[in-house]
């Protein structure tokens, strides 16, 4: 059983966690994705919108069931790790750190070449070099000073990125032509099932979102609202936009993969649109950078505080700020070196693998902790017995077994590498004792 988080504070609210979970999810992905799914679903894409919001609420259910049973700061780690033990805590709190790592230097670099766009000095490798350092710096120390300077970013961040977004949809309505949507032949369940795959990750973060639960106000309330909420507004806002750029572009939307929002608000607002969502891909791909470095470093955090790994100074908590300081600098220094030298392009695969094996973790979480814990007022509980964490279990094996035979194996060995470190971590400790 994980221990308490002493010593930091719940300041969260709904708004709060809404916020955060909304900015991690909508990122760097949304601003092409409409092309992408045109490409393979032609007319019939917003079918896979749909199919997809349906696949994530189950999911996400699982995530809101877990968050109000097991309410400590440390996200899909503290609920596997308090359902099944050390090893699987380990094995999901390293997925889960290492996956996101890769990702934020993955945006972060994203953003960089957006900024050379606008200005050649981006280009330069020095440059690149002290941006990045500066970037990391100012959001490691925001987010030492405490949750709120953090979460209020986030929330800042939230408003920005969402704002261009809303207003292409609002906007874009009246350049919809209905013929460019007429769906012509519905797909077939590959072709459904390949699309959906691509949809599902642009809906990843739910789960990095939830990582502050040591310092949510009432979570047993605000989890399942805040979850329910922020889903509820990316499945709108995501079928939003590809009913505009579907209906403004039409067939040429293909055409535009690079950048197919910014083509589509060109068509509407004119040269100051595409400004305009151009500036809001790189507030978005800021956003996820900073929701990262609010939330991840606290798993490292909880595997500290649960002495999953025994480096004690990593759950220290600032007396002044009462934030887990040395963990977010750890955490930034670390992912900082992963995006000035590049190295985690090599390792996007098993970091989306990952992902997929810590939703897996936490829909048989929820199993167990029916079975090992009494359910107290006030928590949520999924309605149907099992059937939407079953559901949910196979939908995930169901999109992992479309990884190649390639992927499967770079996993199988990530994990076995996970193992052999955690043995020899447990025969350290052993022997200390």
């Amino acid at each position: 059983m994980v221990k308490q988080d002493e010593g930091l504070k719940r300041t969260v609210g709904t708004l709060g966690l809404s916020a955060n979970i909304v900015n991690i999810i909508v990122g760097a992905g949304i601003f092409v994705l409409p092309a992408i799914i045109a490409g393979k679903m032609g007319t019939s894409s917003i079918i896979s919108y749909i199919f997809c919001g349906i696949l994530i609420a189950l999911v996400v259910l699982c995530f809101a069931e877990a968050g109000t049973k097991v309410n400590n700061t440390g996200g899909p780690y503290t609920y596997i790790e308090t359902a099944f033990g050390n090893y699987a805590g380990f094995l999901s709190g390293i997925l889960a750190i290492g996956s996101n790592m890769i990702a934020s230097a993955a945006v972060a670099i994203a953003l960089l070449n957006i900024l050379a766009t606008i200005h050649p000095f981006f280009e330069l490798a020095w440059a690149r070099i002290g941006f990045l350092f500066i970037l990391y710096s100012i959001l490691a120390i925001i987010n030492i000073l405490g949750i709120k300077q953090g979460m209020r970013l986030v929330k800042i961040n939230t408003l920005l990125k969402l704002s261009p977004l809303l207003i292409l949809v609002i906007i874009g309505w009246k350049d919809v032509s209905i013929a460019n949507l007429n769906i012509e032949s519905f797909p077939s369940i590959n072709e459904l099932g390949e699309s959906s795959l691509i949809l599902f990750f642009a809906f990843l973060g739910c789960e990095t979102g939830l990582i502050v639960g040591g310092e949510i106000k009432n979570p047993k309330r605000t989890i399942p609202r805040s979850i329910f909420i922020s889903i509820g507004l990316v499945v709108l806002l995501y079928i939003g936009i590809q009913i505009v750029s579907q209906g403004v572009l039409g067939n040429e939307l293909v055409n535009y993969k690079a950048s197919p929002l910014a083509e589509t608000a060109k068509v509407i607002l004119g040269p100051f649109g595409y400004i305009l969502i151009t500036i809001g891909a790189a507030i978005s791909m800021f956003g996820v950078i900073s929701g990262d470095l609010l939330n991840t470093p606290r798993v490292l955090f909880a595997l500290s505080r649960d002495k999953v790994i025994p480096v004690k100074k990593l759950s220290s908590i600032h007396k002044k700020f009462t934030t887990p300081h040395i963990a977010i600098i750890v955490y930034s220094v670390i992912t900082y070196i992963i995006a000035i030298t590049g190295s985690f392009e090599q390792l996007i695969i098993v970091a989306t693998s990952s992902i997929l094996l810590l939703y897996l973790g936490v829909a048989l979480s929820v199993i167990k902790l029916r079975k090992s814990q009494k359910s107290e007022p006030g928590e949520f509980k999924i309605p149907g017995g099992l059937t939407v964490p079953i559901l949910s279990i196979l939908i995930i094996l169901y999109f992992l077994s479309h990884l190649s035979t390639n992927e499967m194996v770079s996993a199988v060995l990530f994990i076995a590498i996970l193992s052999i470190i955690y043995v020899f971590i447990h025969l350290f400790k052993k022997k200390k004792v």
